[in-house]
């Protein structure tokens, strides 16, 4: 799979909600994953929240999207990130060394609970990036 770049938005709890009306509105395919689907590990009042999102286009649009975790505070406008994946961990790895650097790194970039490598860090000019560095399909 080669490396994408695409919108990643943050949502108050409605990301669900959102989601599907974007697949109403540019078609295509969308897979969710809610906290409880990760079992006894979700925070308490988020198992039905969303966790991640991915809406892909046959227009090849892809948008990601969320709702926010607890204690990370949601601030319309400054709701969208830019998400980097792939599987291509050097690659991946080289743009998030570029990006946080003289940035604030506020997930640092290494193994999550749901298996792949992410991290997410707001680079100099004040730009959200999230980088997911997945592991290559065999």
């Amino acid at each position: 799979m080669a490396s994408r770049l695409n919108p990643y938005i943050s949502f108050a709890g409605e990301a669900k909600q959102a989601m599907e009306f974007y697949k109403n509105v540019f078609g295509g395919d969308l897979a969710v994953s809610t906290f409880g689907d990760f079992g006894s590990e979700a925070p308490p009042g988020y198992t039905d929240k969303v966790m991640h999102s991915m809406l892909e286009t046959a227009s090849g649009f892809t948008l990601m999207g969320a709702d926010n975790p607890p204690g990370m505070k949601h601030e319309p406008g400054n709701n969208i990130a830019v998400s980097l994946s792939g599987d291509d961990a050097d690659e991946l790895r080289g743009y998030w060394e570029k990006l946080s650097g003289g940035g604030t790194v506020s997930v640092p970039l290494e193994k999550q609970m749901w298996g792949d490598v992410f991290g997410m860090c707001t680079d100099k000019f004040g730009i959200t990036w999230m980088v997911n560095i997945s592991e290559k399909q065999t």
